[in-house]
């Protein structure tokens, strides 16, 4: 018998003899024993958490590597999560529990720091230390988490963990803070914690996300408006090549410097700041100033900037056929001038353009690996399945296919201090 079987029968024995607040704490612990995050909590630390949030994953319709240029995007939450469970401590230690990896971590408020090998803790780690920069007071916490959003496939299961633990803070310790600037700290937290030079897209979208639409976000001045996502019988088709993405967070530097180095080389002729300032022609009529292989990069920004727009358009009139062919001209782009697919996405892309009833397919994400994005039919899917089926023979990966509904953003799932 586990430690919280036994106590769950302990208090159900007690509550015969004692007052009905036993008998609410029992109803309770049988709640959190069938909800994993929370069950995992209890058997954890013993005790039932204070409280739960949740954040979703996010997958990029349109609109990639144009985030950190201060461009335009086009995503919308997907429905798969990560939660965070939390109970408060009387001391200044923290306690991290991954359900996923059966893993753990420690570390104190005092002595809050980036340590390598806390891994996927550091995400929770550099949420807490955003708070107490900002003079938030803080006490020790006992930290549980639990996700389904697939790993390492670039679908943001890092900011969901963000988001979910900042919101679960600002919540449980009564911190007022504004949607957009909980996004804001994230990032922040991801930026200088954990030393990711991510933008801003994947946390904003994480926490302000819409049920039923996608969002256009201007990460320059962060104005943002909801798309509604009226499919009918088109669905939103994820796959997963399964590629390890071992070379993406190396060639997402260098792709930003190459961005940053365009800049400065084009703004004596054209004031700018960063390539949201230039058109096409601007970067086309460049030829001998920037060298090539940094002006056909910049070229895919500007463009696919120009893209993003086009298929907002797109969408808000229901052309569906418009919309996939910019989702077609974005990989092209990703492919050809941004060079961040691989052969494996690639071929799966292909035969999704083979696809009757496909609108258009994409890699989604940094690329060098991950997921595909696809526009497609949903009597269609089954033909897709069959399309790809000789992936594992050539490649050596399971694809992993997923169809996503526009979710909401992060939320408070349960708030025990609140209804106590």
């Amino acid at each position: 018998m586990n430690s919280s079987t036994f106590y769950l029968l302990f208090i159900e024995f007690f509550s015969l003899f004692v007052y009905t607040d036993a008998t609410l704490e029992t109803h309770h612990l049988r709640e959190t024993l069938m909800d994993p995050v929370k069950q995992s909590h209890v058997e954890e630390y013993g005790k039932a958490p204070e409280i739960v949030a949740s954040a979703p994953g996010r997958v990029n319709l349109i609109g990639e590597h144009t985030d950190y240029n201060e461009g335009f995007v086009f995503p919308m939450a997907i429905d798969f999560t990560v939660r965070v469970a939390i109970t408060r401590r009387k001391d200044t230690h923290l306690r991290f529990y991954s359900v996923d990896y059966k893993d753990r971590k420690r570390a104190t408020l005092p002595t809050l720091r980036f340590r390598k090998e806390d891994r996927w803790a550091n995400y929770p780690k550099g949420i807490i230390s955003q708070f107490l920069e900002r003079g938030h007071p803080l006490g020790g916490m006992d930290v549980t988490i639990h996700g389904d959003i697939p790993q390492g496939a670039g679908l943001s299961s890092s900011a969901a963990l963000e988001v979910a633990t900042a919101l679960a803070i600002q919540d449980l310790y009564g911190i007022e803070i504004g949607r957009e600037e909980l996004a804001k700290l994230a990032q922040k937290a991801e930026n200088e914690f954990v030393g990711i030079r991510s933008g801003i897209m994947d946390q904003f979208i994480s926490r302000l996300a819409k049920e039923g639409h996608a969002m256009l976000l201007d990460t320059r001045t962060l104005a943002y408006h909801y798309v509604p996502l009226s499919l009918k019988g088109v669905k939103i088709l994820i796959t997963n090549s399964k590629v390890p993405r071992v070379l993406a967070d190396a060639e997402y530097s260098k792709r930003r410097e190459e961005c940053r180095l365009c800049v400065e080389l084009l703004s004596p002729r054209k004031p700018g700041t960063a390539l949201r300032d230039y058109s096409a022609s601007d970067v086309r009529d460049s030829m001998g100033l920037i060298p090539e292989a940094t002006r056909k990069k910049c070229l895919h920004v500007v463009e696919e900037n120009q893209r993003v727009l086009e298929a907002e358009e797109a969408l808000r009139k229901k052309d569906l056929l418009s919309f996939g062919k910019l989702m077609n001209r974005s990989h092209e782009s990703l492919r050809d001038l941004y060079e961040v697919s691989c052969p494996e996405l690639d071929w799966l892309v292909k035969r999704a353009w083979e696809t009757e009833g496909v609108y258009g397919s994409r890699l989604t994400g940094a690329g060098f690996g991950g997921c595909t994005v696809t526009l497609i039919e949903e009597d269609a899917i089954p033909l897709y399945r069959e399309h790809i089926v000789q992936y594992e023979r050539i490649f050596g990966f399971r694809p992993e296919l997923y169809i996503c509904h526009p979710s909401a953003g992060a939320r408070i799932v349960e708030n025990r201090v609140q209804s106590a």
